[in-house]
């Protein structure tokens, strides 16, 4: 797997927990949410498309 995917994969299951257990810290963990969507974006810009 490509490393853009893999970072994207644990920032989306860090996000989720940090939904789940830490609800003071909302705002860090959308942050996390939206760079974990945007590699997810790049990885497949990339690898299935052939872009960039």
């Amino acid at each position: 797997m490509n490393v853009l995917i893999i970072i994207g994969i644990i920032l989306f299951v860090l996000w989720l927990l940090g939904f789940i257990f830490f609800r003071t810290l909302g705002w860090l963990i959308h942050i996390a949410l939206i760079v974990a969507v945007i590699l997810i974006i790049i990885w497949l810009l990339r690898s299935v498309f052939g872009l960039f």
